[in-house]
């Protein structure tokens, strides 16, 4: 098994589009993603990008790679701490989890975050998503069951 770990590029955008849909059936809200593609690109690869991914690639042959797997981030700020980066979504497909893939991705938000002197990643879990919860307990996480998600469209 061979799998690269790299920054995403304009051109996987169309594969990240399907894996946020997989990641929406997932959690048992298909009807949420409303984001179009265009807007996707432009908000990653535009001339002010909002995000910036991590995908996990498999050489499937010689000359064919799949996207397998991503991390999708941005940077949010604090004003107790100052900037974090926010894991808005992590995804390993199906047929390729239990393989290292999320731990991989991980180390690599790690990385970045390090790189970027950011002093903490953080992201949400669904409280039923047992097998995410589970993995997080290894990556050492902290768990805040105090604060209450709040929205408003506008």
């Amino acid at each position: 098994m061979s799998i690269t770990i790299r920054r995403a590029e304009q051109a996987d955008c169309p594969r990240l589009m399907e894996l946020v849909r997989e990641l929406a059936l997932y959690e048992k809200a298909p009807g949420e993603v409303t984001v179009t593609l265009e807007h996707f690109v432009e908000s990653g690869f535009g001339p002010s990008p909002v995000w910036w991914a991590i995908v996990a690639e498999t050489a499937v042959s010689e000359t064919e790679k799949n996207v397998v797997g991503f991390a999708l981030y941005y940077i949010r700020y604090s004003t107790w701490k100052g900037q974090r980066m926010y894991l808005e979504d992590l995804l390993v497909t199906q047929e390729w989890r239990g393989k290292g893939i999320g731990s991989l991705l991980f180390q690599q938000l790690f990385q970045e975050a390090r790189e970027r002197q950011l002093k903490a990643v953080s992201w949400q879990v669904l409280d039923w998503n047992e097998p995410a919860i589970n993995f997080y307990k290894k990556l050492n996480a902290s768990f805040d069951g105090e604060w209450i998600n709040c929205a408003v469209n506008v």
